[in-house]
């Protein structure tokens, strides 16, 4: 992990695309501004795992209502042999 050290109004950059810059400290709270593109995502640690976990329950259910179907393929497929 990189440990840096900033002040108001000092910019961090991140790749060739990403702008942080520290806008403010108050108490023990830092407001921070993200200049990033459009296909770059930018999201807070608790949202981005409450998106994870939705995009796995999501993903759960998808694979859940396909599994049945696919194991009825198979077993009509193997008794049209006959």
């Amino acid at each position: 992990m990189l440990i840096l050290t900033r002040r108001i109004g000092e910019t961090l950059i991140v790749g060739d695309d990403v702008n942080i810059t520290v806008l403010g400290v108050k108490g023990n709270q830092v407001r921070l501004g993200v200049n990033a593109p459009k296909d770059v995502s930018v999201h807070r640690e608790e949202i981005y795992l409450k998106i994870q976990q939705e995009d796995f329950a999501l993903h759960q259910q998808i694979s859940d209502s396909i599994a049945p179907t696919k194991t009825n393929v198979r077993y009509k497929k193997s008794h049209n042999k006959h």
